[in-house]
Formats: C-alpha cells, structure tokens, sequence
C-alpha cells in the first residue's frame, strides 16, 4: 500500500516570489550542489508556454540510509530523477505535479504540488504518494523513503526561502 505524504510551508513572501524562486534554474542548480548529494544536477529544463518543465537528479550516500533501503540500492548511493511541471493558475496560485523514480529500484512517488497566496504570506503544499513494489518489506521501505523524501522537502523549502529577497 503506497505511503502519503503531506508537506507544508509557509512564508511571510507573496506566492509569485516563491514560484520564481522555486523555479529559477540557477537557483535550483545552486541547491543541488549545496544539498543534491553525490552525481546532483539539473538534467533537463524548459519553458513552456504557461509554466516551466524540468528534472533534477538527487544522490543520497548509501551510509546516510537506512539499511532496509540499502539493501536493495545497487551500488550502496541512491540515486533519484525526479521531474516537475509547474504553470501559473489564477492570480496569486501556482500548480505543479511531479514524478520520482529512484533508479534501480521499485521506488517510485508521484505529486501534486501548489503554491498559493494566504493571509500574511504563502504556502506551499506538496501531497506526494510513494510505493515500492517490493512483497512483504514494501511498507517498511515506503515509510524509509518518504522520510527521506519529507527531509529533503524541508531542506530545500528552508534554503530557497532563505534566498529570497
């Protein structure tokens, strides 16, 4: 059964500063050599017409892991590709999904993501289901994953709100 995730942030900056940030491809590069860990890059990026599409690779050294993850990691780091699309909605919201896969592995996570004006600020809010199609040790390692998928949401959260200005 997947493992659901819901994240939030908020921030005292309007929801347009956020997306920019959020988006901004030398910010995002910025971020991945800060917290990406080993192999970390951007490996796609484009603008479309009302949004913008892009994948970034993560790595997460095999000792940094639980040891029910490690053991099915090829390799001992993991490495996860994980792409979102975003696009303005109405004035003050902007919409994004994502896709992550953890290569060479059953992991996979998909995600609904929005970033939208509130009172004093904005929030951010990504609702994300993980599933790992591994029989009877799936759960154990769903719940490992989307522990480390809920820390690096509020690393990344924390380092681009930091950059705003």
């Amino acid at each position: 059964m997947p493992r659901s995730i819901d994240y939030r942030a908020t921030s005292a900056h309007p929801a347009s500063k956020v997306y920019a940030a959020m988006v901004d491809r030398d910010l995002l590069e910025e971020q991945l050599r800060h917290i990406g860990g080993p192999g970390a890059g951007v490996t796609a990026y484009e603008t479309t017409a009302d949004g913008v599409r892009y994948t970034l690779r993560h790595g997460i050294p095999g000792e940094h892991l639980p040891s029910i993850v490690s053991s099915f990691v090829p390799g001992g780091d993991l490495q996860i590709d994980r792409s979102e699309q975003w696009r303005a909605g109405d004035s003050g919201v902007y919409d994004g999904t994502g896709s992550v896969k953890v290569i060479g592995t059953p992991a996979t996570a998909r995600s609904v993501m929005r970033i939208a004006d509130v009172d004093g600020g904005s929030e951010v809010r990504i609702r994300a289901e993980v599933t790992v199609k591994v029989p009877l040790v799936g759960a154990k390692i769903e719940q490992a994953v989307a522990g480390q998928i809920e820390q690096l949401l509020a690393a990344e959260t924390q380092f681009t709100l930091s950059r705003i200005s």
